[in-house]
Formats: structure tokens, C-alpha cells, sequence
């Protein structure tokens, strides 16, 4: 019997090594809240661009995610098992983002609506793709950092205390920051190129993890193992289960942009899991990205007040910052997929309450908001510490060395429920009669767009959490399946 890392139980994770990867959710958390809290409103209310071609841009940049992360996770694969590393791919992410997120928000005065959209939609686009170059490597790591279940809980518990982090430091700062200059075409610049750097000092302080790690096997049989000691380690830590190996993609010799595509919708097909955990994500996503984009609106038309919107923010976030290393003590006594379900409901529960913002708009608000936030650390730092598990169930089960296919998968469905969340917005803004405006101006809103607004933050929102319990009730790992 060979004694090697494929046998012997890994060593706990190194605060190091835990404290540099969650160093990159400063940059994940950055870009996930930003533009989602601004760019819908940036486009109707300072550019004068109509509230549904607003959706149909943030829509469409996330289309393009969908067809580019499965291809950037097989080339992920590719680079880990050629060089035994995914750093470059996140590097090249990094410098490019701060860049391509400025040029954002650097629309000239005085364009014409429609050109100020195409301008947004091309610099937007190129932005999500340096975003991907990071993430979907960033995403398939803790597979590889640890093969312990708890050990993933404790990793993924504090990515999530940095992202809560920064979430209130985007969320709150970056409405600060557009006001800062008292002009809102020079505010909106200083916040793209502020925050495009913040975002990219983050994600390339995360890179060095990537340099450590389990020694993936499809990296050992590059670096010149042979196929049978390949199957040997395999078959030891696998134990009685099977391999059933899957098709070429960009990991093996010959792979190319068909089947990196391939790779991606082969691991949604064959693994259940995975499609359980990412139905889950992907409806909760569209609800969390809803909120998001709607929390600038509540606070101008509801609350009366553009400043607001930092308050709500604050709400939302510093109850997460401590309900974070909670839900991981929950995790660790009830399960994963128990806490997260309780998160779940906790969010549905709170989700509905601001609905009373119908007919008694105040302060109250920040009480439910605040709930919403303790509900939301759950349900990102759970299915987070979820994912590897199921990685490394579909390894036992076909072999290693695809985590970046599932990154790439997991990223896509990710960023496609957020801005899904962005277009359900302006479709409902579009369908109430909400009127854009150009900076300075300061419209009167009908009645009905301001229910939307709310039912927007609410109602909605709270249905599709509740939705997505019918998904995670078919998530049927447990610790025995993985340990």
C-alpha cells in the first residue's frame, strides 16, 4: 500500500493560506455588488437610456459570460495540468479589470443615449471577461487546497467574512465616492477607477495561493507519471468506487474550444449534485442580484433619499460580517445543506417583510434589511464550501483534474442570475411606467413604479428563494459521501 498524500489526511489549512485566498473576495466581492447596485441605475438616471434597453445591456454582457466561462475553466484545466498551476489565467484577469471597470463609468457628456449604451455594453463586456480570466480559477481552488469537509467549511466561512467586507465596502463607499466631486459624470469616474484598482490589488494578492495546493494527478501524469501509477493513486483514494474516465477537453492532449465546451455542460450532465447546488445558487442569485439593483431605487423613491442607499448597506452587511463564522458553526454540527436551508428561510421570511414599505416607508426598513443580511451570509458561504465536495465526489467517481469545468459552469450560472436579477428589474421598472432621466434631473414617478420598486425588493425576491428550496432538496450528499 503506497503512503502519500492520496491516503494520508491533509493537514489543516494554514491561516496564510486562508487568509490569501480570501483576499480575493475583495475583487469578487467588489465587482459582484458595484455594478449591480449602479450600473442599471447609472444607465437610466445619468445617461437617459430607457429602462429596459438598461436590462437588455446588463443581460447581454452575461450571455457572453455563459459562453466563455465553460472555455476559460477548460483552459483553467489545461494550465493546471500543464504546468501544475491556474495563476496565469487570474493574473491576466487582474491587471485588465481595473482598466476595462473605469472605461465603464468614463462616458463623455453630452453622447446620445444610444451611443452611451453602446459604449457601456462594449466596455462592460470586455470587463466580465477579465473578471472571469480571475474567478473561475479563483472558484475551482478549494477543491485542490484541502480534501477535508470541515477544512472547506472553515475556507470558505472566511472568503465569506471578506466578501460581506466587501460588499458594505463597495456598496457604501462606492455611492460616496460618485458624490464626492458634487458632478455626477466626474462621481461616476472617480468611483470606476477607485474601485477598479481596489478590485484588482485584491485578486492579484489571491494569485499566490494558486501556487499551492493538493498535487492534482492529471499535473503528476504531465509531469511524467505513468498511466498505471496514475490508476493506482487513483484507485487508493478512491477505495471500491469505479472510475468511469470522461471525454478529451482542453486538460488532455488535443482538447480544443469544442470540447472545452463540452467538459463544462458534460459536468452539469453527470454530476446531480452539481445540478442541485447550482439550480439552488442560480435562483438565489436572481434574488440577491434583484435586491442589488433595486436597493438604489428603494432609497431614492421609497425612502426619499439617494443617501439612504449607503445605510442599507450598512444594514445588510455588518450583521452578515458576524453571522458568517455562525453559519460555519452551524454547518459543522447540523450539515451544510441543513444550515443552508435554514439560511434560506430566514431570507424568504425577511425578504417579505419590506413589502410594508407598500404603505409605511421609515426606518423600519433597516431592521428587515439587517435580517436579510445575516440570511445572506449563509447563503453564500454555504453553498461556497458545498461546491468542492462535489468536485471531489465527481472525481472519485471519473477521475480528477476537471475543477476548473465546474469553476467554469458555476461562475457562468452565478453571473447569469445576477444580472437575470437586473433585467427582472427593468422589465418591471419598463412595465410600470418608471421615467429615466438624464444627470440633474429629478423626475416625478407614478404610483405604480414606485410598487414595482418595492414589490421588486420583496415579494419577488422572496418567491424565488423559496423556489429554489424545491432544488437544494435534491442535493443528496452528506459528510459520509465525502469523508
Amino acid at each position: 500500500m503506497r503512503t502519500d498524500a492520496a491516503t494520508t489526511p491533509a493537514a489543516p489549512l494554514s491561516r496564510k493560506t486562508i487568509a490569501t485566498y480570501a483576499a480575493g473576495s475583495i475583487g469578487t466581492g467588489g465587482f459582484a455588488t458595484l455594478p449591480g447596485l449602479v450600473l442599471t441605475y447609472y444607465l437610466t438616471d445619468s445617461l437617459g437610456v430607457a429602462a429596459l434597453m438598461a436590462g437588455v445591456i446588463v443581460t447581454a454582457a452575461k450571455i457572453w459570460d455563459v459562453l466563455v466561462d465553460p472555455v476559460i475553466g477548460a483552459l483553467s484545466d489545461r494550465d493546471l495540468a500543464r504546468h501544475g498551476s491556474r495563476r496565469r489565467l487570474m493574473v491576466i484577469g487582474a491587471i485588465a479589470l481595473p482598466v476595462l471597470f473605469a472605461l465603464t463609468f468614463a462616458v463623455p457628456p453630452g453622447l446620445a443615449p444610444a451611443v452611451g449604451a453602446i459604449w457601456v455594453l462594449i466596455a462592460f463586456l470586455l470587463t466580465a471577461t477579465a473578471f472571469s480570466l480571475f474567478q473561475v480559477p479563483y472558484i475551482a481552488l478549494p477543491a485542490e487546497l484541502t480534501d477535508r469537509y470541515d477544512e472547506r467549511t472553515r475556507l470558505l466561512t472566511w472568503r465569506v467574512v471578506v466578501l460581506t467586507f466587501a460588499i458594505l465596502l463597495f456598496g457604501a463607499g462606492g455611492p460616496l465616492l460618485r458624490r464626492a466631486t458634487g458632478d455626477p459624470t466626474t462621481g461616476y469616474l472617480l468611483m470606476g477607477i477607485v474601485a477598479g484598482i481596489v478590485i484588482g490589488l485584491g485578486m492579484l494578492a489571491s494569485t499566490a495561493v494558486a501556487r499551492q495546493g493538493l498535487r492534482p494527478r492529471s499535473a503528476m501524469a504531465a509531469a511524467g507519471t505513468s498511466a498505471a501509477e496514475t490508476a493506482e493513486l487513483a484507485a487508493e483514494s478512491v477505495g471500491d468506487t469505479p472510475i468511469r474516465p470522461v471525454g478529451p477537453d482542453a486538460s488532455t492532449p488535443g482538447g480544443g474550444v469544442r470540447d472545452n465546451f463540452r467538459a463544462g455542460f458534460e459536468s452539469l450532465r453527470r454530476s446531480q449534485p452539481f445540478r442541485a447546488l447550482l439550480g439552488t445558487f442560480f435562483l438565489q442569485a436572481i434574488a440577491t442580484g434583484l435586491m442589488l439593483a433595486g436597493a438604489q431605487y428603494l432609497a431614492t423613491w421609497v425612502l426619499r433619499s439617494e443617501d439612504a442607499v449607503t445605510l442599507l448597506f450598512v444594514a445588510l452587511i455588518a450583521p452578515a460580517l458576524f453571522a458568517a463564522p455562525l453559519w460555519g458553526i452551524a454547518a459543522r454540527r447540523v450539515g451544510k445543506e441543513r444550515a443552508f436551508a435554514a439560511a434560506s428561510v430566514l431570507f424568504t421570511l425577511a425578504a417579505l417583510t419590506t413589502v410594508f414599505a407598500l404603505w409605511a416607508p421609515g426606518a423600519w426598513l433597516y431592521a428587515s434589511v439587517a435580517t436579510v443580511g445575516i440570511a445572506y451570509a449563509g447563503m453564500q458561504s454555504l453553498p461556497m464550501a458545498m461546491l468542492p465536495d462535489v468536485i471531489s465526489h465527481d472525481a472519485r467517481r471519473h477521475g480528477p483534474g476537471r475543477a476548473g469545468a465546474f469553476g467554469g459552469m458555476w461562475t457562468a450560472g452565478e453571473t447569469t442570475g445576477f444580472a437575470l436579477g437586473a433585467t427582472v428589474l427593468a422589465v418591471t421598472l419598463a412595465a410600470t411606467g418608471y421615467i429615466e432621466s438624464v444627470a440633474g434631473q429629478s423626475p416625478t414617478q407614478p404610483d405604480a413604479a414606485i410598487s414595482g420598486i418595492v414589490l421588486s425588493f420583496s415579494v419577488v425576491p422572496a418567491a424565488l428563494v423559496l423556489g429554489s428550496l424545491v432544488w437544494l432538496g435534491r442535493y443528496r450528499l452528506r459528510r459520509d459521501d465525502i469523508e
